[in-house]
C-alpha cells in the first residue's frame, strides 16, 4: 500500500500552550529592540513566524532585514522554553491516543505543517513530549503566506520518502482556515478541528473535507481519518 502522509498542525491543534509562544515573542521584541506591548492587535492564529515577524517589524518602524528577521528569531528561540515551563499549556483532548493509533497503522506517515519556526515547533513538541510522533514537515521560517508553507512540506515528504508525493496521498489536519487553505492549495484532503480560537460554525463555511468539534472520540476520529486517505 502507498505510504499516505498526514500533516498536523501544532497550537490550537495538538496542544494549547496557554500563551506561551506570544509571550516569548513578545519578550523578545522587548529585550532585542525595547519594543513594549507589541502584540496589541496583532493577529497570530493560522498565521507563519515569517508573517508575524513581518508585521511587527513594520509596524514599530524597523528594517525589515535578513539580519533583523535573524536577531528576533534567535531571540525568540531562547525565550521559548522558560515561557513553555511559565503557562498552563495542556495537550488537547485525546491528542496522544490519536497519534498512538495512528502511528500503528504502517501505511501512514505523520508530518507537521505549521506557522512555527522549525526549532520552535520542535521545542513545543518536546516540552509535550510528542516529538517521537513526527518525522518531518514544513514550518514557518521563510514563508509568510501559508500555502506557501504547505508547498514546501509537500517537497520535504517527496524528499523524506524519496518519490513524488502527490496532493490526493495526503491530508492535513488544522484548526483554522488558513490550515483548510493551504491543503486546499496542495490538493489536500482537509480534518478542521474546532479546539483553537475558530468555532465549529468559523470553520464550515471554508469546507473542510471533515470538521470535529474536537478529538475526544478517539475510535470515529481515527475511522474517519483512515477513510479519506
Amino acid at each position: 500500500m502507498t505510504e499516505k502522509i498526514i500533516f498536523f498542525d501544532i497550537d490550537g491543534t495538538l496542544l494549547n500552550t496557554g500563551g506561551a509562544g506570544q509571550r516569548a515573542m513578545e519578550r523578545a521584541l522587548t529585550a532585542e529592540f525595547q519594543i513594549d506591548f507589541p502584540f496589541e492587535g496583532v493577529l497570530t492564529a493560522g498565521r507563519t513566524d515569517r508573517g508575524i515577524t513581518d508585521e511587527i517589524l513594520e509596524r514599530y518602524s524597523f528594517d525589515n532585514t535578513a539580519e533583523n528577521r535573524a536577531r528576533f528569531r534567535e531571540a525568540y528561540l531562547a525565550q521559548l522554553p522558560m515561557s513553555l515551563t511559565d503557562s498552563p499549556g495542556l495537550l488537547l483532548p485525546k491528542i496522544r491516543e490519536l497519534l498512538e493509533r495512528l502511528t500503528q497503522h504502517r501505511h501512514v506517515t505523520l508530518s507537521l505543517l505549521t506557522g512555527n519556526y522549525a526549532e520552535g515547533a520542535w521545542i513545543k513538541l518536546r516540552h509535550y513530549q510528542l516529538d517521537d510522533f513526527f518525522r518531518f514537515g514544513g514550518f514557518g521560517d521563510d514563508d509568510a503566506n501559508r500555502n506557501d508553507v504547505a508547498q514546501a512540506a509537500m517537497r520535504v515528504a517527496s524528499t523524506e520518502l524519496d518519490r513524488a508525493v502527490d496532493g490526493s496521498e495526503t491530508l492535513v489536519i488544522g484548526d483554522t482556515p488558513a490550515d483548510i487553505h493551504c491543503a486546499q492549495a496542495i490538493g489536500a484532503k482537509c480534518v478542521a478541528v474546532a479546539t483553537g480560537v475558530y468555532s465549529s460554525g468559523e470553520l464550515k463555511p471554508h469546507n473542510p473535507d471533515h470538521l470535529f468539534e474536537d478529538f475526544s472520540d478517539t475510535d470515529h476520529v481515527v475511522d474517519s481519518i483512515l477513510q479519506m486517505l
